[in-house]
């Protein structure tokens, strides 16, 4: 973004080019419940109220509840939102991939599938938008000012070319995180809302390390919630609060003990970066007695985990995600 700009400079003057370049036509928007399709909603609704179809896909790779909470949120929101269940669908096609980059590239086609399926029941649809933001674009090699080999493929910057949309709309595209955050303020987003971590477009599948399985997503919904519930709990008395945290499934399993038998199950690593701009960033310093609380619950509540461990390596060398 030209730093001559205010983010609401922004906003009014990406107001102006959407409605000229939409006029009467139809947008669908893939819809996540995500801080950066939320934002984009708002921002296309503000632009061309009442031209808006927003489609959120139930990819069956949401964190606990999620699925109902991002329905809910946007219940009472003046556009049109069509809930897809499509879990067993995105499931299937990734059975038996262990590559982090084909699992992307797999949920990203079957994503604009699904997206050109639903555009075509749907009358006057001319234009297709989705919330990318600058690190997306960066991070997959189609950024002119940042050089480098690509760090990772974004489903919503991988879709097929069969598409049958006039032009695809992407506002936030030169805007990092915390100005995306900012934005939301703007547009009268909740605070609570326009602070939500980040969650990738894959969702859970790219946090299950190696073939995924329905096990290993309940086994890992259950310990995100109960580690995000703990970090929560502390956020606002760590020196350094986490910009995003989350849990991973290793793939690994680790002999345990269990009311005292010997067990092998699985390894469960704890993420937590402190971070604005999200290209950077340090492990954060959780206290110990967060972790610790986090551990135990896991381990006594989920009978498919042996182990916990926290992840400290910063942002580079390593990526915020794992896969």
């Amino acid at each position: 973004m030209n730093e001559k700009f205010s983010i609401k400079d922004y906003m009014e003057k990406t107001i102006a080019e959407i409605r000229q370049l939409v006029g009467d036509k139809g947008v669908l928007l893939a819809l996540s419940g995500g801080v950066d399709s939320s934002v984009c909603a708002a921002l296309l609704s503000k632009a061309v109220p009442g031209q808006l179809t927003c489609i959120y896909v139930d990819h069956g790779f949401m964190r606990l509840n999620e699925s109902d909470e991002i329905v809910e949120a946007f219940s009472d929101k003046d556009l049109n939102l069509i809930r897809i269940d499509a879990a067993e669908r995105f499931l299937s096609k990734i059975k038996g991939v262990a590559d982090p980059e084909q699992k992307r590239k797999n949920i990203g086609d079957e994503f604009g599938y699904v997206f050109d399926e639903e555009a075509k029941k749907l009358k006057g649809i001319n234009f297709f938008a989705q919330g990318t933001n600058r690190a997306d674009v960066i991070e997959s090699g189609q950024d002119p000012e940042f050089k480098g080999s690509i760090v990772k493929t974004h489903h919503n910057l991988k879709l097929p070319t069969t598409l049958s949309f006039e032009g695809i709309i992407e506002p936030l595209a030169v805007l990092f995180k915390n100005q995306i955050r900012e934005l939301a303020v703007e547009l009268g987003l909740p605070a609570y809302w326009a602070q939500r971590p980040p969650f990738p477009g894959p969702g859970l599948a790219i946090r299950v390390i190696g073939e995924v399985t329905r096990e290993k997503l309940e086994t890992l919904r259950l310990a995100d919630h109960i580690f995000r519930e703990e970090v929560e709990k502390d956020a606002e008395t760590m020196s350094h609060k986490p910009g995003q945290y989350f849990a991973v499934h290793t793939g690994v399993n680790s002999v345990g003990v269990n009311n005292g038998n010997r067990v092998f199950e699985g390894v469960i690593a704890l993420r937590a970066i402190s971070t604005t701009s999200f290209m950077e960033g340090e492990y954060t310093r959780i206290p110990h007695e967060t972790l610790a609380r986090a551990s135990r619950r896991i381990t006594n509540e989920i009978k498919t985990v042996s182990r916990v461990v926290y992840d400290i390596t910063d942002k580079p060398p390593a990526t915020i995600e794992w896969e």
